[in-house]
């Protein structure tokens, strides 16, 4: 990454104030993976930048970035906003979530255009109105080979069968069918349809998810065993994440 003015598109995934005027915004830019950038006096009424920084925003930036240190933004085009996932509080809290989870699951700098892609597919999915629990869903289980774990999701790890009854094994590093559930004693004991929707989830791609309706008890299902796996293999407890269950819990009386 030579030093220089760059031009690439980029999606906000946080912003901190830093002095009276000042922002440190955290973007991640499709060519140059996430950087921190300094935007001067952005807190002025007419500031160019104003909106471009915004958290929920996806632009094409002008920037000065450096390969050491902050980085610097000059200007902005063509900026588009996640209007609903910055209006509902319900939305902004998985929006929140996935953002949260791109920046501990990649080092900054380095370029993944392909999880920039799925990024934005899935806040674009969200804003317009699509299951924000499928998709949250979907992205947990395809992020983690970015932590570095690649589950065989597919057959069980015993005997290669790939239909029927299946739970989840850390000892076979993915799933075993029931017929040999016996060889691991310390296997999940997940509900089978959870288990189906993850081997669904884990290869299915964004834009299939309206054939997808579930009920609230299997997406409950879902949430516990996905949990337990972020908690067993990843290891990041976000604040983003505890809100979202706090959520669950009001979300019914407030609607």
């Amino acid at each position: 990454m030579g030093q220089g003015i760059q031009e690439t598109e980029g999606i906000v995934l946080y912003r901190k104030n830093y002095r009276e005027k000042d922002l440190l915004v955290k973007i991640f830019t499709e060519k140059y993976g996430k950087i921190m950038f300094f935007v001067k006096n952005v807190k002025r009424v007419n500031h160019p930048l104003k909106l471009a920084v915004t958290p929920f925003t996806e632009s094409l930036y002008i920037a000065s970035i450096r390969p050491e240190g902050l980085s610097f933004l000059n200007d902005s085009k063509d900026t588009h906003v996640f209007k609903q996932l910055q209006l509902d509080i319900f939305l902004n809290a998985y929006g929140t979530y996935l953002l949260n989870l791109v920046d501990v699951a990649i080092e900054d700098k380095r370029y993944d255009p392909a999880l920039y892609g799925f990024l934005k597919q899935a806040l674009t999915y969200l804003d317009e109105g699509q299951d924000p629990e499928v998709i949250t869903n979907i992205f947990e289980v395809q992020l983690l080979d970015r932590f570095g774990y690649q589950f065989n999701w597919q057959q069980c790890g015993v005997c290669g069968k790939t239909t029927g009854v299946f739970d989840f094994s850390s000892k076979y590093h993915g799933i075993l069918c029931q017929e040999h559930f016996s060889m691991d004693d310390r296997r999940y004991h997940a509900n089978p349809r959870s288990i189906h929707f993850l081997r669904l989830f884990s290869q299915i791609s964004l834009d299939q998810i309206q054939r997808i309706d579930l009920k609230d008890e299997t997406k409950e299902m879902i949430r516990q065993t996905i949990d337990a796996i972020y908690e067993e293999y990843v290891g990041v407890h976000l604040k983003s994440k505890k809100f979202l269950d706090d959520m669950k819990k009001w979300e019914n009386v407030l609607k």
